[in-house]
């Protein structure tokens, strides 16, 4: 399949993983570029190396397997950059995983190796109701592939819809408020900015 379905996957998972407005933008041009990460294998074509072959396109790249640990290594940088590791890393794997059945839910060319390194098999889901895209920049650029990518496009609306969609400023506003416990009250200030006394009883 082209790009288009897996960058809009990405920009919701970045949406999903940003805790604040402000980190927004970075996290889901962060996730878009993650989501593509098991495409890199089309490299395999130029080193002569088969489709079908372990790491040939769709391949090992696209397992399970290879998600957790690409998720590791991301959880690990998060880590050293001061970053929720166990959120970077499962909205990773999240991501990549959903890149390998997205292609497993194609109608053409070779399912997805999702169980390597297990089985080599590729495998394809019984419901394929996406239009595989054809290899090749040429092709792809051909009416037949413009046709693909416009159904695509159609096919992964809701995820652009979710990415997009405008935040509420409030949510800013809650991320940055203190938290009080249940049923206190925050006392009383004076015009110095000191805390009121409160009524003195008297004794008898």
């Amino acid at each position: 399949m082209p790009s288009i379905g897996h960058v809009m996957m990405g920009l919701a998972a970045g949406r999903l993983q940003a805790r604040r407005p402000r980190e927004l933008a970075g996290s889901m041009v962060l996730f878009a570029l993650v989501s593509l990460l098991p495409d890199l294998d089309v490299v395999a074509f130029s080193l002569g190396i088969p489709y079908q072959a372990t790491f040939g396109h769709r391949g090992a790249s696209h397992s399970v397997g290879m998600a957790a640990v690409v998720a590791a290594a991301l959880a690990l940088a998060a880590r050293a950059v001061r970053r929720s590791p166990w959120r970077i890393g499962l909205t990773a794997f999240g991501a990549l995983v959903a890149h390998d059945l997205a292609d497993a839910l194609t109608d053409g060319g070779l399912g997805a190796a999702l169980l390597w390194p297990l089985s080599d098999r590729r495998i394809f889901l019984p419901w394929r109701p996406i239009p595989v895209a054809p290899i090749g920049l040429l092709r792809l650029l051909s009416a037949h592939g413009l046709g693909i990518m416009l159904a695509e496009l159609v096919l992964f609306s809701p995820f652009l819809a979710y990415a997009l969609w405008p935040r509420r400023a409030s949510a800013e506003v809650n991320a940055r408020s203190p938290r009080r416990a249940p049923g206190r009250t925050p006392p009383a200030l004076g015009a110095a900015g000191a805390e009121r006394p409160g009524p003195r009883t008297r004794r008898r």
